[in-house]
């Protein structure tokens, strides 16, 4: 497993990291049991960092992450949740307020079992007012930072030119790294004409969704992808093309994705321990890079091609 320095913050990553959505079973029903031992895999094999937020599941990733949390010393993993995203069975809440991030935190804190956050994010600005974004949210989470509730102050968004806004508008060093999700991967590297960027202004970047939420897998798109339907048929031929040469999708996926020096960590979501040794094995194979080019050229006609977040 290859360690990278996340931005100006010392927190040296595993390249692949460990996404705790499924663990609000946002994308297939939850086994528990089988959950918290996927955290467990993930750590004992080298995964250092973990990413979840009180949205997923509507507090159930939490809930669940704090349950595999409680066994594993504090020492062998930097845990990184969100703030300004919730909601309850069906229906969507925000709130970026400067007293509800407050509140979020130590809420999150007691869910996880933990007494620190390494990294809190204002999560998925793209449904936010920026200038709340910058003129409440960011500062309250710099409050908890002065006061070592948190280590690091991150945001996270779909839409690539909100963060150069957001970083923009607020005081160097107050946004020290960046989620992006969906931008670094087979069929859409967007991500890369902002790392300059991101290293000018000092800010690490973490990447997300390797597999684009489902598109670049065997079994495909869940049903409520935005994708639109051409690509979603690109990526399936793209699937078939992998399968036709003995090698999967997920295996080029998760290789291209984490092969980025630039981009600390990326990470995926799942529930199951043997997709995390295998996740694993794959980053840590070389790019196939034969097979990325015919791959490539099948995604072309929708290359970067991107949606709306929902």
């Amino acid at each position: 497993m290859d360690y990278r320095e996340l931005g100006k913050t010392g927190m040296k990553v595993s390249s692949l990291s460990f996404g705790a959505s499924s663990l609000g079973g946002v994308f297939h029903p939850l086994k528990e049991e089988e959950g918290i031992k996927a955290v467990h895999t993930a750590v004992d094999n080298g995964i250092n960092f973990i990413d979840v937020s009180p949205y997923y599941g509507h507090l159930r990733a939490e809930i669940v992450l704090g349950k595999a949390l409680k066994t594993i010393d504090r020492n062998r993993y930097y845990l990184s949740t969100k703030v300004g995203r919730y909601g309850k069975e069906g229906a969507n809440h925000w709130d970026y307020s400067a007293r509800k991030a407050t509140e979020s935190v130590y809420e999150s804190m007691e869910r996880l079992n933990v007494d620190h956050i390494d990294l809190i994010n204002v999560h998925d600005i793209e449904f936010a007012d920026l200038e709340q974004v910058c003129a409440e949210t960011l500062p309250a989470l710099a409050e908890l930072r002065s006061k070592g509730v948190v280590g690091h102050v991150g945001i996270t968004n779909l839409t690539l030119r909100h963060f150069r806004y957001v970083i923009d508008h607020t005081p160097a060093g107050t946004v020290e790294s960046i989620l992006s999700f969906c931008h670094y991967c087979l069929n859409d590297d967007a991500l890369a004409d902002y790392l300059d960027y991101f290293e000018e202004k000092g800010a690490g970047v973490i990447n997300a969704s390797p597999f684009s939420m489902g598109l670049l897998t065997e079994r495909g798109a869940p049903g409520w992808h935005p994708a639109p339907k051409p690509l979603r048929n690109l990526c399936r031929k793209a699937a078939e093309h992998c399968r036709s040469k003995g090698r999967s999708i997920e295996q080029l996926a998760v290789t291209f994705s984490t092969g980025n020096p630039r981009i600390a960590t990326t990470l995926f979501s799942t529930t199951r321990p043997e997709a995390v040794v295998q996740n694993i094995a794959w980053a840590g194979q070389p790019l196939d890079e034969e097979l990325l080019a015919e791959v490539k050229h099948i995604l072309e006609p929708g290359f970067r091609d991107t949606w709306l977040n929902s």
